[in-house]
């Protein structure tokens, strides 16, 4: 009899465990996952789109797939303060294939992995805000909180998710 409570007891505690799983964690079947972000441009801020440093703010994201190709296109980058970006164009990733999404204006690229948001203003807050990646379903792709004080240990403005 004592056997079947610690069984029920144990049993419990993993349930305990599972609902304790931050909310993002179940998200993460997605093969697009947020891979980091540079979400502090180096040098003074500056959304000039002739001079300024706008296209040094990134946000990388990573096909962590062994199998599958998957085009980006449909699938939306918002933060906490409801900025956004469409990927309105083709863009196939192969599996541990990524893409920098830029700020600024400049050339898309698949060769040289890279979208640009074609707008000159910052999107990432330096102090702290949330990322959140959707599929062009509309369903959790990946989201990310972050503050500058807790997740930039060496304050250069990147932070990495998911390695």
């Amino acid at each position: 009899m004592r056997r079947g409570h610690i069984a029920v007891v144990a049993a419990a505690g993993a349930l305990t465990v599972l609902a304790a799983v931050p909310a993002h964690a179940a998200e993460y079947s997605s093969a697009l996952k947020i891979k980091g972000v540079q979400y502090d441009a180096p040098g003074r801020d500056s959304n000039s789109c002739a001079t300024g440093n706008t296209d040094e703010e990134y946000l990388t994201i990573k096909n962590y797939s062994r199998t599958a190709t998957v085009n980006l296109k449909g699938y939306v980058v918002k933060d906490a303060a409801g900025n956004k970006f469409t990927f309105t164009a083709s863009h196939s990733l192969q599996p541990g294939d990524y893409v920098k999404l830029r700020g600024g204006r400049g050339d898309d690229s698949d060769a040289k992995n890279v979208v640009y948001r074609d707008n000159c203003n910052f999107m990432w807050n330096n102090d702290k805000d949330t990322i959140y990646l959707y599929k062009p379903s509309g369903s959790h792709a990946d989201t990310h909180a972050y503050t500058k004080s807790a997740n930039d240990r060496d304050g250069n403005g990147y932070i990495t998710y998911h390695g």
